[in-house]
């Protein structure tokens, strides 16, 4: 299959969501709020690691202009460990039910368990947001076919644990365009429909700092696809390292959400449809600048 046309909504369980339209006048990016409930993520991890501050933060979020809500239980970090599905389940449930209730935006799950997807797809969550592309458990896929659920299929060369130790590619961009587009077509052929499906380069994982680079400057090359296009890109290490050479010193978290907001802005010029961020007000303000 080869889709030509730029999708201008995402499919989700029960709701569509409508996608900018590139040369619209004021068009932005729809903006995904991170919700960590983990111990150990990578900048914010045990900050909302309980389900009342978690489901605050999530509400915070939503009243700095968060459009999805993505809620995780398992940190992805570069050597991370995993994590059992238990474990993950108690962490995120009721988070993932709260928000489900009480946020007014679609929550989606970020997860590669099928168990926890069909959990949390039960208790409201929209969209199955998977860092392996639905190919990390062998059930993952059946769930979100049998929800009706959106998904977002992710690139990663390895595995939290191996994926920094040497990445390598010969051409970054077209090596993860040919990927997405495989895997576009697996999801399809397997049962969920072309317009329930996401993409996402998968900045941070399995990549050097020069290869972020690359991503963020040839963003534009993956809305061929046929399908909407995520970035994560937040408080990434390239950010800091970037930041880092500019300022003579490392960086802190406030000047990686200045840089954060600064790539979202250029993504959302590139066509980029959703960006996944942190810092939702900042990222909100800084496009309402464009």
């Amino acid at each position: 299959m080869t889709p030509t046309t730029i999708p201008t909504d995402w499919h989700l369980r029960t709701r569509r969501l409508e996608l900018p339209r590139p040369g619209d006048a004021g068009a932005r990016p729809l903006v995904m709020g991170i919700v960590n409930v983990t111990p150990d993520s990578f900048s914010d991890g045990g900050r909302h690691d309980d389900v009342e501050a978690a489901v605050a933060h999530g509400l915070a979020l939503v009243a700095d202009g968060a459009d999805i809500l993505d809620v995780g239980g398992e940190s992805t970090r570069p050597f991370s460990e995993p994590v059992t599905a238990e474990e993950e389940w108690r962490r995120v449930g009721e988070v993932v039910r709260r928000l489900a209730r009480e946020a007014g935006v679609p929550v989606s799950i970020d997860t590669s368990k099928a168990v926890v997807a069909a959990r949390a797809l039960e208790a409201g969550a929209e969209i199955v947001n998977d860092v392996t592309g639905l190919e990390g458990d062998p059930d993952m896929l059946r769930v979100a076919r049998d929800a009706a659920a959106g998904v977002c299929a992710m690139h990663m060369q390895g595995t939290p644990q191996t994926m920094q130790v040497a990445p390598r590619y010969d051409d970054v961009v077209a090596e993860i365009h040919d990927y997405l587009r495989r895997r576009r077509d697996a999801l399809v052929a397997a049962g969920i429909p072309l317009a329930r499906i996401c993409l996402d380069p998968g900045i941070g994982f399995g990549k050097t700092h020069a290869h972020n680079l690359a991503l963020v400057a040839a963003a534009g090359r993956f809305l061929d696809l046929g399908a909407p296009i995520l970035v994560g890109h937040s408080r990434k290490g390239f950010i800091g390292k970037a930041i880092e050479r500019a300022l003579g010193r490392p960086a802190t978290v406030a000047e990686r959400d200045a840089g954060t907001a600064a790539i979202a802005c250029r993504l959302a010029d590139a066509g980029i449809q959703i960006v996944r961020v942190h810092a939702v007000g900042m990222v909100r303000a800084a496009l309402a600048m464009r």
